[in-house]
């Protein structure tokens, strides 16, 4: 069984930069037997970044949670729907949640409400300005814990900004989020139509591997994929550069 001191040893192994900005998607299973189950996992993450910014991201992006039907994004009462780490991580003491309506993340941390700021002005999953382009604007350090790029939404954020081709919708759907204030604000937003979604993302890990942009280790049972994000958009901008729909070919 590990202890938060022993998953704070990985995170130290991993040479996670403890001052700097780490995005970390996370399967709790994977991650095997804590002491202290999953507030244990997040005690360790955060205990470790105390001095830099934690960033996880708190979607409701599947559409069973915010849809048609629904069209409200709560930041303070909508779940999150990629993981129990990250419905936990947002209700913890300190944590700020964006408001995206869609793909909303959770910081805590050095300028955590400061990073967060202005996420439902982007009328994109990813856009310009929102928090995943912040991530490639800080370099940050992307961390997979139990899962592959196929969970890896940064990329989806380099294919909207490097010209990957048929990827958003036509026409925006009319989208609602509450702030923290209780104010309904409207958020439009154009949405991802690719038949493929991410699915495709891990034929990334060769090339990156073969690159030095991509490294292994562990964080308790999970196997873990590291990334700086100027290097992984540098290189999924060049494959696109070269095929604008390579990202959606098995």
């Amino acid at each position: 069984m590990y202890t938060k001191s022993d998953l704070i040893a990985h995170l130290k192994k991993s040479n996670i930069e403890p001052h700097g900005t780490l995005k970390v998607h996370i399967s709790y299973k994977a991650v095997g037997d804590v002491d202290g189950r999953g507030d244990t996992v997040l005690d360790a993450l955060m205990e470790y970044m105390h001095g830099g910014l934690l960033v996880l991201p708190t979607h409701t992006w599947n559409w069973r949670i915010v849809n048609s039907e629904n069209p409200v994004s709560d930041a303070l009462y909508t779940k999150s729907c990629v993981g129990a780490i990250t419905e936990l991580f947002r209700h913890r003491p300190g944590v700020h949640r964006s408001l995206h309506p869609s793909h909303s993340v959770a910081a805590f941390g050095k300028e955590a409400a400061a990073f967060v700021e202005g996420d439902e002005r982007v009328n994109t999953p990813c856009g310009f300005g929102g928090c995943y382009y912040k991530l490639w604007e800080r370099d940050a350090q992307i961390l997979m814990i139990g899962v592959g790029l196929n969970r890896c939404t940064f990329i989806h954020g380099s294919e909207e900004w490097d010209g990957a081709e048929n990827i958003l919708s036509a026409e925006p759907r009319e989208r609602y989020v509450i702030n923290h204030a209780g104010q309904r604000l409207y958020a439009p937003q154009y949405y991802h139509i690719s038949r493929t979604g991410s699915e495709t993302f891990p034929k990334l890990e060769a090339p990156a591997l073969a690159r030095g942009i991509l490294h292994k280790g562990k964080f308790g049972d999970a196997d873990t994929r590291l990334m700086r994000a100027k290097a992984l958009r540098e290189l999924v901008a060049e494959f696109l550069k070269e095929d604008a729909s390579y990202l959606h070919r098995y």
